[in-house]
């Protein structure tokens, strides 16, 4: 991999502070880049990294913040890896300047972050609490100081608790205008210095994880399809989408009549996107990985480009499937500015045989494909630690291709990219993170090769900057380029970050 092999040992002793001074930093300008640098990209290309509040926050209970639906998920014995929660995390809330500064000595132009909802409206709605405000302006106000652009998403699966209790929250039309009310308020207090925007955070696992098969929250399904109390499967995940997608558009509509004018900002949308790829050159195996892609992207970003969701999830799902108002299409329809693509991996896909007996209906049984990881027998790319994750770089350039070709070549930011370790590695294991090298240099590659074919990708932001609480994964699973010791938080660069930082040295 175009490395030299190091003792470790002497560098658990290096500061951030001082990276170019450590033996680690020197090694990594050794690294192979693939002949990548800054200029390898467009010129004002962006680098950044990314995390979410309730992953890297902690104070979930402090200061004013009021619960959200993961809060009370996570209360629910086994549900999460060692019962772990997100009350603490990497406690960013009182360690943010630190964060800040590695990312300021690793070259890195922005932070997308994420707003907790209810660090702002504890209940939803209604009363403000200042104290969450007031974080966020530090945040923010830190960030800019150190030459680092804010990246503010408004949501990243958290809904208040409150919200979910008084009108079941996501499947209620109610939460357009309460969502709507709270990014406009957002918009108020902090486009002064944010100037890119994004509403929600991959929507479809929003609706579809908290809502088909219940592995998410608030934990709802059908019982044919998960270990749910109520739900169904067959029809919320659809009216949760609708409701996203509507809250989404009221919220652009809201900046664009109220603050684009004097902000002069934009706003957009992060919608995950795994490559589906045909695992034969057979017609139906082709109509197999269409129907998963319209499912999957197309489910969110059709509508926003076309004002209607997928003929092929028109045809399948039929009645269940909400439908836009007139007034509906002309808010949602060319509402974004640019959408924001979250690619880690990618997968087979084929037509699988009718089953005899027809199962209740559900979100991914709508799909009806099959998923192969590997063909004649061969991986589809070596696998990281978490299951569904596996190293495939085609399928980015594959990916953005897609978005390009389908939906009128948007302006594109790649907004999650990156591999986990297991939670147990060592600090010295962990430190040494060649695998994750290998990973981000050749999605890079290949999402250089769409950008040079046409694709107006402008920014590219690492999952993750820190290691953190990864959802049901809790602890068990490190995205981070900076290694957190969970015993005291400290915060240690792998080499991960430093051929970042010398993939992104300015000259």
């Amino acid at each position: 991999m175009g490395v030299i092999s190091v003792t470790l040992t002497p560098l658990l002793l290096c500061s951030f502070f001082l990276l170019t001074q450590c033996p680690i930093f020197t090694l990594a300008t050794k690294f192979d880049t693939g002949g990548l640098s800054r200029k390898s990209f467009p010129k004002g290309f962006v680098f950044g990294t990314a995390t979410s509040a309730y992953q890297v926050e902690g104070m979930a209970d402090k200061d004013g913040r009021g619960p959200s639906i993961w809060d009370e998920f996570v209360k629910k014995p086994g549900i999460v890896a060692n019962n772990a929660t997100g009350e603490v995390s990497v406690d960013q809330y009182h360690r943010y300047k630190e964060d800040i500064d590695i990312m300021a000595n690793l070259n890195m132009d922005a932070y997308r972050f994420s707003i907790s909802w209810s660090r702002i409206f504890p209940n939803g709605a209604g009363e403000v609490n200042w104290k969450g405000v007031a974080y966020y302006n530090r945040l923010i106000d830190y960030l800019i100081q150190r030459g680092i652009t804010p990246y503010a998403n408004l949501y990243h699966y958290d809904l208040p608790q409150a919200l979910e209790m008084k009108y079941k929250g996501l499947l209620n039309r109610r939460v357009v205008k309460d969502f709507a009310d709270y990014a406009d308020f957002c918009f108020k207090t902090f486009g002064d210095r944010v100037k890119n925007w994004m509403t929600f955070n991959e929507p479809r696992v929003v609706a579809a994880l908290g809502y088909d098969n219940g592995l998410f929250a608030p934990g709802r399904c059908s019982k044919e399809y998960g270990n749910c109390t109520e739900g169904n499967s067959g029809t919320e995940p659809y009216i949760v989408a609708h409701n996203l997608i509507l809250s989404h558009a009221a919220a652009v509509q809201r900046y664009r009549e109220k603050y684009l004018a004097t902000q002069k900002g934009r706003i957009g949308i992060l919608l995950d996107f795994v490559w589906y790829e045909p695992l034969t050159r057979g017609k139906q195996d082709n109509y197999a990985a269409q129907r998963a892609r319209d499912f999957h992207v197309g489910w969110f970003i059709h509508p926003i480009v076309y004002g209607e969701y997928p003929r092929t999830m028109q045809n399948i799902v039929g009645n269940r499937l909400p439908k836009f108002t007139p007034e509906e299409v002309k808010m949602v329809k060319g509402s974004m500015d640019f959408v924001g693509i979250n690619e880690y991996t990618a997968y087979y896909m084929y037509n699988p045989p009718l089953q005899g007996k027809q199962q209740a209906p559900g979100y991914q049984q709508d799909w009806h494909v099959g998923f192969n990881y590997s063909k004649n027998g061969v991986p589809i790319g070596p696998r990281a630690n978490s299951y569904w994750l596996y190293e495939v770089p085609w399928g980015i350039y594959k990916a953005i291709t897609y978005i390009k070709e389908h939906y009128g070549n948007p302006t594109i930011i790649l907004s999650e990219n990156g591999m986990d370790d297991a939670g147990n590695v060592t600090l010295s294991q962990g430190l040494h993170d060649l695998k994750r090298i290998h990973y981000y240099r050749s999605y890079l590659i290949a999402l250089k090769k769409a950008i040079d074919e046409g694709a107006n990708v402008v920014g590219y932001f690492a999952w993750s900057l820190v290691d953190n609480f990864e959802w049901r994964l809790g602890y068990t699973s490190r995205f981070g380029i900076v290694y957190v010791d969970y015993k005291d938080l400290k915060r240690y660069p792998k080499m991960s970050a430093y051929w970042f930082k010398n993939l992104l040295r300015r000259v």
